[in-house]
């Protein structure tokens, strides 16, 4: 059977990619840009408009800045009967917004969140999570599939933004304190290296403790208190203290104490440390 036609709007780093794992697949593939230079060497037909482009395959995904230039991309193109696959990065209203959009234009929406590096797209190492039109989903599950693992979240077109969105903050939340971390060792005489295995280690230990605080923070009691919000607001204190005293402070501590604080203030010192989200 021949593959069938895709298109991809967009080619940065990501978008590139995606062209290329189509156009390795045997998937004729159309591609636009607002640079055309960025598809020299793509095994793939070079589109001189969106609309062009669009036109020319049923799948069509979009690979842009921000969604605010999906939308500007898409604006007045012809997408009635297509499926519209957005794997740019947003908040999750925007992607009701463009979901919203694409169904009164007559197309079908899935939006998805992409958890690979350009060069692993198409790899084990490249996964992807969708939520919106199941029947998109379903439809073009195998061409999907050469991006990476599909994870399939329902038919809120926001759910997937929702999810990457919180990993994203979780993920800059770590390499935050990584650094600081690693910035602490340093002022002590320790190298980065040295630290980096320790630390790997402590924080595979406390995986156990994250399954603990998620059902704790799902279920609304905080009442466990192994690692309650006083003991954890006395560490806090200390380990701010000796950072300022090594001369590399972190507001980001500064800000963790403050959200403890508050509870512990409110009289709920004996209760979990994830008692702390309620502070938010």
């Amino acid at each position: 059977m021949t593959a069938e036609a895709i298109t991809v709007l967009g080619l940065g780093n990501l978008g590139r990619a995606l062209a290329e794992a189509f156009a390795r697949a045997g998937h004729p593939t159309t591609v636009w840009n607002r640079s055309a230079g960025k598809a020299e060497g793509l095994a793939a037909t070079v589109a001189s408009t969106a609309a062009e482009a669009v036109a020319a395959s049923d799948l069509v995904v979009v690979a842009v800045l921000d969604n605010q230039a999906a939308h500007q991309v898409l604006r007045g193109v012809d997408v009635r009967g297509r499926a519209v696959v957005n794997l740019t990065s947003g908040t999750p209203g925007e992607a009701r917004e463009l979901a919203a959009w694409a169904a009164a234009n007559e197309a079908e929406y899935l939006h998805g969140a992409v958890y690979a590096v350009p060069q692993t797209i198409g790899t084990d190492a490249s996964s992807i999570l969708y939520s919106g039109s199941a029947a998109v989903a379903e439809r073009w599950r195998k061409s999907l599939e050469l991006l990476g693992k599909v994870t399939f979240l329902g038919d809120d077109a926001g759910r997937a933004s929702g999810y990457d969105v919180a990993i994203l903050s979780g993920m800059y939340g770590l390499l935050g304190g990584f650094v600081h971390a690693a910035a602490l060792a340093r002022a002590g005489g320790i190298g980065a290296g040295e630290l980096t295995p320790v630390l790997l280690a402590w924080l595979t230990d406390l995986q156990p403790a994250l399954v603990t605080f998620a059902e704790e923070i799902d279920s609304g009691s905080y009442s466990g208190g192994e690692s309650s919000l006083a003991m954890n607001q006395s560490g806090l204190a200390t380990l701010i203290r000796a950072a300022e005293a090594q001369g590399v402070p972190f507001a980001g501590l500064d800000a963790f104490k403050a959200l403890v604080d508050k509870q512990v203030a409110d009289g709920r010192g004996e209760e979990s440390l994830a008692r702390a989200v309620e502070s938010f």
